[in-house]
């Protein structure tokens, strides 16, 4: 189970850099870069480090500013301090979202552990900044403020003028170019929390559920619990924060944890992505099985396979959960052929099973915590070296390795030097001639042998020459 990692957003108004600054950090390009104000719809995560300490930074969407009116007021009160800025007007092209970017980003800063708001050297300080100023001001986290596109020695001078803001250190920087980045980090470092200690309760097994919302997440809690635990509702989003709840099932203890609904993808531009929400990534990442809940009524959706890739990401063992099963119109062969779309939608995760639930009436909800327990114990199954040995021999036997520029991949041995999740090193004359398909081919005949239920394999190859 991988350890909780601190978190630092990146906020602020509209087009100020967010998405560079992001792509920068996680040295990638992981955000869409838009001149376009709104581009980025929802949250983008990913792990970085700095100085030797690990966090996961996240870009949000802009945050957008209130009514026009309120803009003027907030001018007014910037021209007492003789503060001449620009009044920034709705961006024409992203007011269709407000509402959801600035709960986005509220929910950012909510979760974050350091708060980095950004703001634009070119375009001085505005009443929009003010009013991402206001809703920061009502955190205790600490925020340090990034004034981006300070591209030579004026507009490094004239980011002082952040200073106004009441929020602390201003730090002039420029994304795309990298300038003074180095002192910003040093700071989001040196703010960071310290490490949490380890959690008392290492013994208990964690079960996330997890799915888009409105999909029941709430109702099945209940139904697992016997008791009104959590607030059930049809209003998408109603579970803002996760909810650990703990049990003894047969002996055995348990955490459940409870998340919010992870948003469906908006019928947003080309090229943008719409990521998973950031307390539901926190609870992958702390489970050892998650239970990923599908809508029966609606199938299989684009975000649901969002959700089992990030899953899979994180080497979480998995259940799928079909629920309102109850509402479906069913002959002898509907489970059957449902089932089939399911593990198509779901191709990469072919190993998870399947439950076809109903959380209002309490259909199958009996088997759902004993499934969990089952993949769980496939998570902790080791293969005794010389068992591996024989299953891969015979797989290599069966169809031979593939070839590349006439040299042909030679498999030596292969080890399981750990559990949880299984993983197994191969050591190889040349990993490079390890196909995408041929490394599936060598997990699908340990699976012949182990099943593994609802758990992900990692395989690594590694080079080695014979005789040493």
């Amino acid at each position: 189970m991988a350890k909780p990692k601190p978190i630092v957003a990146l906020v602020g108004r509209p087009n100020v850099g967010k998405s560079t600054l992001f792509n920068r950090l996680a040295g990638a390009r992981l955000a869409v870069v838009d001149e376009r104000p709104g581009t980025t719809r929802d949250r983008l995560h990913a792990d970085t480090d700095w100085a030797g300490v690990s966090f996961t930074v996240v870009d949000t969407g802009g945050i957008e500013v209130l009514p026009e009116r309120r803009l003027e007021a907030v001018e007014q009160r910037l021209r007492g301090r003789r503060v001449h800025a620009p009044v920034e007007p709705l961006a024409e092209n992203s007011a269709l979202f407000v509402r959801e970017i600035r709960e986005q980003a509220e929910i950012a800063i909510a979760e974050a552990d350091v708060i980095v708001m950004l703001t634009d050297a070119q375009t001085g300080l505005t009443a929009a900044d003010e009013e991402v100023a206001a809703i920061l001001r009502r955190t205790h986290k600490p925020v340090i403020v990034a004034v981006n596109k300070a591209d030579n020695a004026a507009l490094r001078e004239a980011a002082t003028e952040f200073y106004a803001l009441g929020l602390g250190e201003v730090y002039p920087i420029s994304a795309l170019h990298g300038t003074g980045t180095g002192d910003l980090l040093d700071a989001v470092v040196t703010a960071l929390p310290p490490a949490p200690p380890e959690e008392e309760d290492e013994e208990s097994v964690k079960i996330a559920i997890v799915g888009r919302p409105n999909v029941g997440k709430s109702s099945l809690l209940n139904r697992l619990l016997g008791e009104e635990r959590a607030i059930v509702s049809p209003i998408p989003g109603t579970t803002r924060d996760a909810i650990d709840t703990r049990l003894e099932w047969e002996g055995i203890p348990i955490t459940l944890i409870d998340t919010a609904g992870i948003r469906r993808r908006g019928r947003i531009g080309r090229g943008v992505e719409k990521y998973s929400v950031l307390r539901a990534l926190r609870a992958i990442r702390r489970a050892d099985v998650a239970l990923l809940l599908v809508d029966a009524t609606e199938g299989v959706t684009a975000q649901d396979t969002h959700i089992a890739g990030m899953i899979l990401d994180e080497a979480v063992s998995v259940v799928v959960l079909v629920n309102k099963w109850d509402a479906i119109e069913k002959d002898t062969y509907t489970m059957v052929e449902y089932g089939k779309e399911v593990r198509a939608a779901l191709h990469f995760m072919d190993y998870v099973p399947v439950l076809f639930i109903s959380a209002l009436t309490g259909q199958r909800v009996n088997q759902v915590i004993p499934t969990a327990l089952q993949v769980q114990e496939q998570r902790l199954v080791r293969i005794p070296t010389a068992e591996l040995n024989r299953i891969v021999r015979a797989a290599v036997e069966a169809h031979r390795p593939p070839s590349k520029a006439g040299k042909r991949l030679k498999i030596y041995y292969a080890v399981q030097p750990a559990v949880d999740p299984p993983t197994f090193i191969f050591y190889v004359n040349d990993p490079d001639l390890v196909h995408f398909s041929y490394e599936r081919y060598l997990e699908n005949r340990i699976r012949d042998h182990y099943e593994f239920l609802g758990t992900p394999l990692r395989l690594v190859f590694r080079g080695k020459k014979r005789g040493r």
